[in-house]
């Protein structure tokens, strides 16, 4: 699938290491399923179903397209293809597929949007590595003039 066929770069186009996942408890919320509640794990949870409430994930949440979750998402990084309604926030990326629709704001250092995501609220990046809401300037994407 083509969530998990792009390569992260850094800024310089060079390739990001990434994790190894194959030693990391990895979960998947099924097409069929829904969770009512809070959703935690230290792993990586590929959400393919809906979920309605906070989902705070330590290592890496996939949003398959057609997935939906209704709440707060936490973690280190997030590559959404289905819908998020609520914050995300990312300690190291966030990556919006095409089939993206985030309602919500999104925090993070970094960001990849593909051309066809959509996001409706705002995006701030704070290049220290730890997501912060600032009460400057809203709705800038990096450090676009004004």
């Amino acid at each position: 699938m083509g969530i998990f066929s792009n390569t992260a770069r850094d800024d310089d186009g060079k390739e990001l290491k990434r994790r190894r996942t194959d030693q990391i408890p990895f979960s998947i919320i099924a097409s069929d399923m829904t969770v009512i509640g809070d959703l935690e794990t230290e792993g990586v949870v590929r959400v393919e179903g809906r979920v309605r409430g906070t989902v705070r994930v330590g290592a890496q949440v996939l949003v398959a397209e057609g997935a939906v979750i209704e709440g707060d998402l936490h973690t280190q990084e997030a590559v959404i293809a289905g819908q998020v309604s609520g914050a995300i926030h990312a300690r190291e990326r966030v990556e919006l597929q095409a089939t993206a629709m985030v309602a919500g704001d999104i925090l993070t250092p970094r960001i990849s949007i593909i051309e066809g995501a959509k996001v409706t609220g705002e995006v701030k990046m704070d290049a220290g590595g730890r997501p912060e809401v600032s009460a400057g300037r809203s709705g800038t994407l990096g450090n676009s003039p004004q």
